[in-house]
């Protein structure tokens, strides 16, 4: 059995669940703070949580296949064409670590939205930070095709 093969499936897997789950994180987001006179709602605190979770999740997923199952970051370190390479700096440095800092700001954005009955423009604004640094990090061209 190839761990590398189901651990890629598995983290292609949850990213189209996330662009799901991010999409209505944003919806709910929004709605709340113009819809709702920014009152704290069960949509959005579910959405926030559930988006958290499949933060970490592949985040998790995906230091495994950095870290272990990846072959492409051990040649490109060892090589040292890490950061010359576009394609490998995106790959290997770029995206994790867009992805940690999107996963850390999640995680702030679903504390404070489970403690505040209110929504502040700092919490929206964390959270739109996280969305944006998920977009920027998501690998568009090698999911969609373009």
């Amino acid at each position: 059995m190839d761990f590398y093969k189901v651990f890629l499936s598995a983290h292609k897997g949850f990213g189209y669940l996330e662009l799901v789950l991010v999409a209505l994180f944003i919806i709910a987001l929004l709605t709340t703070m113009f819809g709702f006179s920014g009152k704290v709602n069960k949509f959005l605190k579910k959405t926030t949580l559930f988006t958290m979770i499949f933060f970490h999740v592949q985040f998790l997923v995906g230091v495994c296949l950095l870290f272990i199952f990846s072959p492409g970051f051990k040649a490109a370190l060892d090589a040292g064409t890490l950061m010359k390479d576009p394609y490998s700096r995106f790959q290997y440095v770029e995206h994790p670590f867009s992805m940690l800092v999107a996963a850390v700001l999640m995680t702030i954005v679903n504390k404070k939205v489970k403690v505040n009955p209110t929504i502040s423009l700092g919490i929206v604004i964390m959270g739109l930070i996280a969305a944006g640094l998920f977009a920027f990090a998501f690998p568009w061209a090698r999911v969609f095709g373009a």
